[in-house]
């Protein structure tokens, strides 16, 4: 039988000295403001340390696994207190969702990726307990997200780490408050930081049907000829961006829509295998998340990774996923939620991952 305990945070309690408020076994929690005003919640195991947001976004902004730092390299060195995406992105996971998601098109009227990547939080607590999978730390929470005549849904965020573990388990909850029927959208935008000469394995046939490049461009992108020969390129030959070789052109970005084979427990799973046999790995259920989106941005002043972001549509904004008939509908009081894991793998837990992935996709 599983029992928890919940700390409940109020915004007060973090000063500008990092604090100890909980010490148990392996784990502890401390608070702390970052110089920006932006409120830090420290969450440590035995081999990892996640620096979480948990009044702004409820974000994972870092995170250490076995002492490596596998966040993304990005323009900011500390979350900004804002709800603008782009002024203030750089964290390894952010929610994006949930009234709409991804890049507005013509039409579109939402923010990009929605309304909760930076949403301020009414409700956090931390969480400490023990399940049938062992002693955890965590994080939970709640936003209210309320516009008069629009919206009225809450979004739980959950954030887990289980003793002896290098890796996360990342939860989402929404919740239809509404008299009427909701239409959501939801990814996990979870952001590694790319290692030059790395692979990719994953549990997907490989083929321009099922790798599928992203062609249209964004409007904040200005690309030039050689990045327009690129997509061309990987449009035929998906497999061309397996080996993050470090000439391979991902400036601004390139992404790709992921059809994922699933396990006999319904899991697909995504390695980043590094030169040294060790890996970054990420494993999502696509009979709930069922689109993979995989994005790579590689700049001197952004070096990112989105192994697969799974979701339940691709992020071409409103307009163009409900065309698509993308667009999942909660009636009033039901919920969506959705679970992945995050963190990293030895060489040879990697390599019997590899495995594994290589017996789903041979069938």
């Amino acid at each position: 039988m599983s029992k928890q305990t919940t700390i409940h945070l109020q915004r007060h309690q973090f000063t500008i000295r990092e604090e100890i408020l909980i010490e148990q076994g392996p784990f502890t929690a401390s608070l702390f403001l970052f110089d920006s005003g932006v409120h830090g919640l420290r969450l440590r195991n035995e081999r990892s340390d996640l620096v979480l947001l948990p009044f702004q976004g409820q974000q994972i902004w870092s995170a250490h696994f076995d002492g490596r730092n596998v966040t993304m390299k990005s323009w900011f060195d500390q979350p900004r207190p804002t709800t603008n995406y782009l002024d203030t992105y750089g964290g390894f996971l952010i929610h994006c969702g949930a009234a709409s998601m991804g890049v507005p098109g013509p039409g579109d009227n939402h923010p990009l990726h929605g309304e909760i990547p930076n949403a301020p939080y009414q409700q956090a607590a931390i969480i400490l307990g023990e399940d049938a999978r062992g002693a955890y730390i965590g994080l939970i929470g709640e936003y209210t997200h309320a516009v008069a005549f629009a919206h009225y849904h809450v979004v739980q965020p959950l954030v887990k780490l289980y003793a002896g573990e290098a890796r996360c388990v990342i939860g989402m909850t929404i919740t239809n408050r509404k008299h009427v029927p909701m239409e959501y959208m939801y990814m996990a935008h979870v952001n590694f930081r790319p290692v030059d000469n790395s692979r990719f394995v994953y549990s997907a046939h490989v083929s321009p049907e099922t790798v599928r490049v992203r062609k249209t461009i964004p409007s904040h992108v200005k690309p030039d000829p050689r990045y327009v020969a690129w997509l061309k390129a990987l449009e035929a030959h998906p497999e061309k961006h397996h080996t993050l070789s470090p000439e391979l052109s991902f400036d601004p970005e390139v992404v790709f829509s992921i059809d994922y084979l699933a396990d006999a427990q319904g899991w697909a799973h995504s390695m980043q295998i590094h030169p040294d046999g060790s890996a970054d790995y990420i494993c999502h259920q696509p009979a709930v998340l069922n689109k993979g989106v995989r994005w790579i941005c590689r700049m001197q002043e952004q070096d990112a990774l989105g192994i697969v972001l799974p979701a339940t549509a691709d992020p071409e904004g409103y307009s163009v996923e409900k065309a698509k008939g993308n667009i999942r509908t909660l009636q009033p009081d039901e919920s969506f939620s959705c679970t992945i894991e995050a963190g990293v793998l030895s060489a040879e837990d990697a390599r019997q991952m590899a495995q594994q992935i290589q017996q789903l996709i041979a069938g």
